[in-house]
């Protein structure tokens, strides 16, 4: 048998990584502390419509939202291959985020379906993604690079 070289020990761990995240993300997370603005009306009778509360499936959208744009806010390299692929995981994994909230809380089995597939397709391009920027650090720089 063929002996597993370092890239199938990174490719492993990254599977690992990307099971446990999904894992990590169903659990509930404590809603972000809002702060304070000074927001008076202008108008006496202005903000005193009927305010809708957030359900608690739109509560987990947003968080999962936000977490996910506040990871893609990374620090580009100037090399467009691996910005995309650093953006494109924090992406997937606000996808899988979003998807686990519609198979927890959603009901149509449709939906729960497309979830499904949607955590099962993109955990493998997490993974994949992962692994091509492994390969991608390991690479000796280009000549005169």
């Amino acid at each position: 048998m063929k002996r597993l070289g370092w890239v199938g020990v990174i490719a492993a761990f990254l599977l690992i990584s990307a099971f446990g995240f999904g894992m990590l993300s169903r659990q509930g997370r404590p809603a972000p502390q809002a702060v304070p603005v000074d927001a008076r009306p202008i108008d006496q009778h202005a903000g005193h419509a009927d305010v809708v509360a957030d359900s608690p499936a739109t509560r987990s959208f947003k968080e999962a939202n936000e977490r996910m744009h506040a990871a893609m806010n990374i620090d580009y390299s100037g090399d467009a291959d691996v910005d995309f692929m650093r953006g494109m995981i924090a992406h997937h994994e606000g996808a899988v985020a979003m998807a686990r909230i519609a198979l927890d809380q959603g009901t149509d089995p449709e939906v729960k379906g497309l979830a499904q597939e949607i955590i099962r397709t993109q955990e493998a391009e997490i993974v994949r993604m992962r692994v091509w920027l492994a390969n991608r650090a390991s690479r000796p720089a280009a000549p005169g690079g």
